[in-house]
């Protein structure tokens, strides 16, 4: 991490220390017309300092870098791993060698983020967009904080904006307000969440994490195009919902937009039949997103509007906890992290 990135968390935490110590975390709920300084002042004070808390310097555990660099190269010994002997060495020397490597800990970091019109949705105060701008807000900073980058791929009729990577917090506000000032399209065509998954393929040139934050209501054909991704990178599906769409509350008669298409249909929400097949029909489609995220080979985090971020990325700590786990030779997570309790609601964990 740079000086000047030191200087800037240290100032910082001087701010964060004059905050009002009675805030909680329901007061993370904060509107996008906020500004991007102060939203992430909040979440910092309510929501990065528990999950420091939580951590308590683990970091390493969860953030791991994808690199390797050769270090030295000693004699074989009992136990070395015999993929890691240099045979080149070995057969000049007549005796086994075997390369030593350290680990490049710096992790870069995606966010492919779908700004379509249904992510303004939102059956309460909070939409999906609010819901991604939290999310997208702490994890960046968390990710910055420890000398890492992070960069996005923004999406709203088609791939608008490309933000670099980079470190700090200025890039992370940088990165908050493009979100906050990008504007919904106007209704023409359904969300095509494929063109963003193979432009980020064209564009993230090296192993990264990225995160794909959406509420996948997509044309589809993007499980493929995410299954290539997760082939060069370490891909999670970060689903954004709200209940309403789950279940449809009696409302009486009311007029429905598609946020994206524009069309208008004149419902009767009092009917029970229909709200019996509107139910139906909002399984079926769980049910094919749940199978399309099984096929494209990558963990899930599910994030609802009416949910508290910070259990969120609890989930989010026990997935990549599994995910260490299982890249280290550990037993499967059936097996090991939740042998002796159920699974967090909306975690999901799919062999990468």
């Amino acid at each position: 991490m740079g000086d000047d990135d030191k200087d800037d968390d240290k100032d910082d935490d001087k701010d964060d220390d004059k905050e009002d110590k009675k805030d909680t975390v329901a007061d993370t709920a904060v509107p996008l017309n906020t500004s991007s300084d102060a939203i992430l002042r909040r979440l910092e004070w309510t929501v990065i300092r528990r999950l420091d808390g939580l951590l308590q310097g683990d970091y390493r555990t969860l953030f791991r870098g994808a690199g390797l660099d050769l270090a030295d190269l000693r004699e074989y010994q009992h136990h070395d791993d015999v993929r890691h002997i240099d045979w080149n060495v070995t057969a000049r020397l007549d005796s086994p060698h075997v390369r030593q490597f350290t680990e490049d800990r710096e992790l870069t970091a995606w966010f492919l983020l779908d700004l379509s019109g249904s992510v303004d949705f939102g059956s309460d105060e909070r939409t999906k967009r609010i819901v991604s701008a939290e999310f997208v807000a702490v994890l960046a900073r968390v990710l910055t904080r420890h000398g890492n980058r992070v960069g996005a791929v923004l999406y709203g009729s088609e791939v608008d904006a490309v933000l670099p990577a980079r470190g700090g917090r200025a890039h992370v506000l940088h990165l908050l307000q493009r979100m906050r000032n990008h504007v919904t399209p106007e209704a023409s065509r359904e969300t095509q969440l494929r063109d963003l998954l193979q432009r980020a393929a064209q564009i993230i040139p090296r192993r990264s994490m990225v995160f794909v934050v959406s509420d996948f209501i997509s044309e589809p054909g993007w499980a493929d195009a995410m299954a290539r991704l997760a082939q060069r990178h370490e891909v999670l599906a970060v689903r954004l919902y709200d209940a309403a769409e789950l279940a449809l509350p009696d409302l009486g008669l009311v007029t429905l937009q598609d946020a994206e298409t524009g069309e208008q249909l004149f419902l009767d929400t009092h009917d029970p039949a229909f709200r019996e097949r509107f139910e139906r029909i909002a399984l079926e489609r769980e049910t094919e997103l749940r199978d399309a995220l099984a096929r494209a080979g990558v963990d899930t985090l599910e994030l609802a509007t009416d949910r508290d971020l910070f259990d969120a990325l609890l989930r989010f700590v026990d997935l990549r906890r599994q995910r260490s786990r299982i890249n280290n030779g550990g037993l499967p997570a059936h097996l090991n992290l939740f042998s002796n309790k159920q699974a967090p609601a909306g975690a999901q964990g799919a062999a990468a």
